[in-house]
């Protein structure tokens, strides 16, 4: 039976676009999910100290190497030389595939050979404030963790190709079972070998995502060869195609390590508070930005190369409004219940009263500038619709500076008394707290993406002119209105709640959250239908449209 199971699972094949886009949003929420209780467990076993601190620390490098090296070229080159080759026939296509994933597997090895070598002396440079001890912890864990990078890399080759062939049911659980690994180490790993036992999770996670995948490559007719031409054009065009992408996401991980360096001079804990609010920040625009920007890309793709620049700017437009539609008032809700969500995730074991207060400030930060996080990768979609990634990876690189610049500035100035950190520390609930100066580094992140967004939309309006700015402008001031409205509206409902639901289990906790929240958003929509919103009449319609069909086919 289990053999049968797992046979259908590799050989299933997702034909129609919608179904595969529905597999991958449910398997990405069960990730995030899973991802949740993974920090959770962290928080509940380490608490928001030295311990979290390190593990964030160490994750950093490892990390680096394979969103930057990796995620970059499957982004932008792999699908396309691949797909290009398999025009020609199934064994050209795999000729490209055995020589990129043996060249791909030599090169991480020897670079996270060389990187494992100078451990000690990288981790001195992103985690300068840590004390011997906390140095010597983050440099074992960063050279367990570089064998991730090395099975990751390898098997996120692999899910692009399986992608190709419309394996997405298998390529959507990998993620799933690498947070699984985690999970793993957490329980089982930590208790045997300490906080080695963490990363060894993580290894363990990359392991598992590069096994379930290895069978379903090889169903499709895949055989390994002894490809090892580094002059290969097909290779030498994935490099080329690589490159820009690559320093955007380079750009985007170096602001990480910025955070880590100054967050390791600050209070012990604040790296893991930081990481912690970031972690349950980035969902929100998993679920909401990133899924309209993907779905919209072969479209703006197809427009612009048959050169109807109208129809391209409408459909950018058209997203534009819907993503800000939801996401501003999504951040607002989630900015009145933020001490209710961190308590959800995080709120157990070791992880203190103040720990929650403070990774609640630093989320409720995050929530201010979670639209121009949003936006940035729409707005970046369209640039390479346009086949122009130089834009998008330059002003990544100037966010570097202003990262550096805002975190700096914000932490000196709340390391003193003045009216900026008094009104802050009141309107995010935490007065006379002593790590005040952590809420700086969401600060800046946040600050730093709306400076990303201003720089990319005032290169992409002298590109291409009008974007039905009115539009966009009419369509914000009906979400700012609205979400004006339903964050008092909110308010109230938390407030009256907390008379009769009170907030000592975890259940009591989740209750309230769910009903103010659920109730919040419903307002939110029935206020933007009032100001006829047209992203609101439009999701009207699709659900009212859907329901018709539903009972016409249930009839």
């Amino acid at each position: 039976m289990p053999i049968n199971f797992f046979r259908k699972i590799y050989n299933h094949k997702t034909e129609r676009v919608s179904m595969a886009a529905l597999i991958l949003s449910v398997f990405s929420f069960s990730s995030f999910l899973l991802g949740l209780l993974r920090d959770r467990l962290l928080t509940s076993t380490f608490g928001a100290g030295n311990e979290l601190d390190v593990y964030y620390a160490a994750f950093r490098i490892p990390d680096f190497i394979a969103i930057v090296l990796m995620t970059g070229a499957i982004g932008v080159a792999i699908i396309p030389i691949f797909t290009k080759n398999l025009v020609k026939g199934k064994e050209q296509a795999f000729k490209y595939l055995s020589n990129l994933l043996n060249l791909s597997l030599i090169s991480l090895i020897v670079i996270c050979a060389i990187l494992f070598v100078f451990t000690p002396s990288m981790v001195f440079l992103i985690a300068p404030g840590f004390s011997e001890e906390k140095m010597a912890a983050t440099s074992l864990l960063t050279r367990i963790m570089f064998l991730s990078p090395i099975l990751l890399g390898t098997s996120n080759i692999i899910s692009a190709v399986l992608r190709v062939f419309q394996r997405f049911l298998i390529t959507a659980i990998a993620p799933v079972v690498y947070n699984l690994g985690s999970i793993i180490g957490i329980i089982f790993f930590v208790p045997r070998f300490g906080i080695s036992g963490l990363a060894w999770g993580i290894v363990l996670g990359a392991l598992l995502h590069f096994l379930i995948q290895v069978p379903a490559l090889f169903k499709i007719g895949f055989k390994i060869k002894n490809n090892f031409d580094f002059l290969d054009k097909d290779f030498l065009l994935t490099l080329k195609l690589t490159a820009p992408r690559a320093i955007g996401l380079a750009a985007g991980q170096i602001n990480l390590i910025i955070v880590t360096i100054i967050g390791s001079s600050l209070i012990p804990g604040s790296i893991g508070i930081f990481s912690l609010a970031n972690d349950l920040a980035l969902p929100i625009i998993g679920l909401v930005a990133v899924p309209f920007a993907i779905a919209v890309f072969p479209a703006l793709s197809l427009a612009y190369s048959k050169g109807e620049k109208k129809e391209m700017l409408l459909k950018f437009s058209s997203v534009f409004r819907q993503i800000i539609f939801l996401i501003i008032p999504i951040s607002c809700i989630s900015f009145i219940l933020r001490a209710h969500l961190v308590r959800i995730a995080f709120g157990a074991g070791r992880f203190d009263w103040t720990a929650t207060k403070l990774t609640a400030a630093c989320f409720g930060i995050f929530m201010l500038g979670l639209f121009a996080q949003g936006l940035v990768f729409l707005v970046s979609k369209a640039f390479y619709a346009m086949r122009n990634t130089k834009i998008p990876a330059l002003v990544s690189i100037a966010s570097v500076a202003t990262t550096v610049v805002f975190s700096y500035f914000f932490i000196w100035l709340l390391s003193f008394q003045n009216i900026f950190s008094i009104f802050l520390a009141e309107a995010l609930k935490i007065e006379g707290m002593q790590n005040l100066p952590v809420v700086a580094l969401p600060l800046a992140i946040s600050l730093d993406a709306v400076f990303q967004l201003m720089l990319l939309l005032f290169f992409f309006k002298r590109k291409v002119g009008d974007f039905y700015i009115k539009e966009i402008l009419n369509s914000l001031g009906k979400v700012l209105g609205a979400s004006f409205l339903t964050i008092f509206f909110t308010y109230t409902i938390r407030q009256i709640l907390s008379n009769y639901i009170t907030l000592e289990t975890f259940f009591e906790v989740f209750l309230q959250a769910s009903i103010a929240g659920g109730l919040g958003f419903l307002f939110y929509l029935l206020i933007s239908l009032i100001f006829k919103s047209p992203e609101g009449v439009a999701l009207k319609n699709l659900l009212l449209s859907q329901m018709g069909g539903l009972l016409n086919h249930t009839k």
